[in-house]
């Protein structure tokens, strides 16, 4: 359960962040008139959600008949959904220090438009993370429990409360949190978990006759891993980590953990700096027929103001590298 609790938190806390910077926005803009038709875009958002949940549901209990199509389907939204994870983790780490500019913006045009658009942009916000947490709990509650009982839905209901408190909190700034931190931690377990339900999805697949393998096993440690233990059943709950698994399973979840985890801790590569300021003494470099090196008044200043400033580093610094390389040796001696 602790798998789609974290599964919760994680995307309920993107989600509530999303709307908590679109109300701020609101607020702070004076437009509180239109408070209203974001919160209708959340709400089907959030229906939607649901709705695309349910739907997988009943889509594996009722109208697959047959125990080798229930197991395909399974098989494939596993693997569905470790490529939403995948993906998810990676972007929000690379998009985190621009969200809130590029939803500023975006809500700025939706409201030239009008309240359909400002309702739309609120629903395409969080759509996204809504059928992603629909898609991933399914296919962990599958792996954890085999879709038995009604423990994993509730995890994932304390999860989104959770992050809905955190996120109501840091809207009031009652409460300060590292979120860089936050995710690093939360995607790192979110990477086990994705391996544990690959590898749950890899079974799903052997026992749909698609792969081979299923009895040949990795390891058995059953004496020393007894599947009834408490801590047996922690383990595969959270990360699918089982005593007897396949040999495809186990290099499936090996091939898959390893390297993402690897490529997800690694530190980014700072940003390249931008060139420092010419001088009086470069010549040509300072003159103002050139607009990229005119001084801080240029476009190269409007980025420090821009939340997407990191984006606009690079261009800057090649403009003034451009100039300042091509001058001839002569202006230099001189």
């Amino acid at each position: 359960m602790f798998a789609t609790y974290l599964i919760g938190l994680r995307e309920g806390l993107e989600a509530t962040l999303v709307v908590s910077i679109l109300v701020a926005f609101l607020v702070k803009s004076q437009r509180r008139d239109r408070l209203p038709q974001v919160w209708a875009g959340v709400g089907l958002a959030v229906a939607l959600s649901v709705l695309f949940g349910w739907l997988i549901e009943y889509t594996s209990t009722s109208l697959l008949a047959r125990s080798e199509d229930r197991e395909l389907f399974e098989a494939v939204t596993s693997v569905a959904a470790v490529v939403f994870v995948t993906w998810m983790i990676f972007w929000m780490r690379r998009a985190a220090r621009t969200i809130a500019g590029e939803l500023r913006g975006k809500l700025s045009e939706a409201l030239a438009v009008g309240s359909l658009a400002v309702a739309g942009m609120a629903f395409l916000a969080v759509v996204r993370e809504g059928l992603e947490t629909a898609l991933i709990f399914y296919s962990a509650a599958q792996s954890a429990t085999g879709g038995t009982g009604s423990g994993p839905l509730l995890a994932l209901i304390g999860g989104i409360a959770t992050a809905v408190g955190i996120g109501f909190l840091l809207y009031r700034s009652a409460v300060r949190i590292n979120l860089s931190t936050f995710f690093t931690w939360t995607g790192a377990l979110l990477i086990l978990v994705a391996a544990g339900i690959l590898k749950y999805g890899v079974h799903d697949f052997q026992e749909a006759g698609v792969l081979p393998g299923l009895n040949d096993l990795a390891f058995d440690i059953t004496g020393v891993l007894d599947p009834n233990t408490w801590y047996a059943a922690l383990l595969a709950g959270m990360f699918n980590v089982t005593a007897a698994p396949s040999v495809l399973e186990m290099l499936a979840w090996v091939a898959y953990a390893v390297p993402v985890l690897v490529l997800f801790l690694r530190r980014p590569a700072a940003p390249a700096k931008p060139a420092p300021a010419p001088t009086a003494a470069d010549g040509p470099t300072t003159t103002a027929a050139d607009p990229k090196a005119a001084g801080t008044d240029g476009p190269t200043s409007t980025a420090v103001d821009d939340p997407e400033a990191t984006a606009v580093d690079g261009d800057a610094t090649a403009a003034q590298d451009g100039p300042a390389t091509a001058q001839p040796a002569g202006s230099r001696r001189a």
